[in-house]
């Protein structure tokens, strides 16, 4: 989190928090009406789909979006990211 406040502290617009309990729960609690999702790969699919299913499930007035990188990106996810974060990598 301290990472992530960092790197957008200067936007003003951004917010970064942890909660417990489910996704569509925190979505109500911020007044949000879309959850936004990125997919790296056709192996992330599957999973994102069950899960905006079941969201929309929960919270039929949440909408789910989708989003894919640049092709040049598609390698990176947030484990890569934090493991060459914390051994002083760019």
């Amino acid at each position: 989190m301290q990472t992530a406040r960092e790197v957008f502290g200067e936007y003003p617009n951004v917010e970064a928090e942890t909660f417990d309990g489910l996704l569509v729960d925190y979505v109500h609690l911020k007044q949000a009406s879309a959850i936004v999702r990125g997919l790296r790969a056709v192996s992330d699919f599957e999973y994102e789909l069950q899960m905006a299913l079941m969201n929309r499930r929960l919270g039929p007035e949440i909408e789910t979006v989708f989003m894919m990188p640049a092709e040049q990106y598609t390698y990176v996810s947030s484990r890569l990211v934090k493991e060459v974060f914390a051994l002083g990598g760019p």
